[in-house]
């Protein structure tokens, strides 16, 4: 018998949108990079790996200031966080060897926002094929490597230190 071994997702099952807390703030201003999962920062924009990815790779990218609809950001922060998404996807595609890319933006409580107080984009890398019995049957995904070891990955590929 296989088994599925994801016990971080048992912070969520637990209390699932239970809180008003804006996490891409609070991640921001932590110092905690490595365990909030901050990938990069620019002086406008956050990226975070999604604790809760979709898929291998799942990021996030926000302007760094909360703002919550594109009315709202400066033209500096739309931007910035245009060339981070496009540096994202390279970075990506090089170190995952992605085929393809779904970005997303969900404005709004309505359109799906689970933090509709902080826009922020979806980078989910996506492979051929990568649909499989397990999403299409067992209503799962299997996400093939830790978040702490993207992470690092991530940072290499980007220059960036690991500490």
């Amino acid at each position: 018998m296989d088994r599925l071994w994801a016990p971080w997702r048992m912070a969520y099952i637990k209390n699932p949108g239970k809180s008003d807390e804006n996490f891409i703030t609070r991640c921001d201003k932590e110092t905690k990079d490595r365990e909030n999962l901050v990938v990069m920062r620019t002086d406008l924009s956050i990226v975070l790996l999604n604790r809760y990815p979709y898929n291998n790779g799942h990021l996030l990218v926000a302007p760094r200031r909360e703002v919550a609809d594109f009315g709202h950001m400066t033209d500096a922060e739309l931007l910035d966080s245009q060339k981070v998404l496009r540096e994202m996807i390279g970075a990506l595609s090089k170190l995952l060897k992605c085929e393809g890319c779904n970005v997303g933006l969900n404005l709004g409580k309505a359109a799906g926002a689970g933090l509709p107080q902080h826009l922020h984009w979806h980078i989910v890398p996506r492979w051929n094929g990568d649909t499989n019995f397990m999403t299409t049957t067992g209503d799962a995904r299997v996400i093939i490597e830790s978040l702490d070891e993207l992470w690092l990955q991530l940072r290499r590929a980007l220059n960036l230190p690991a500490a």
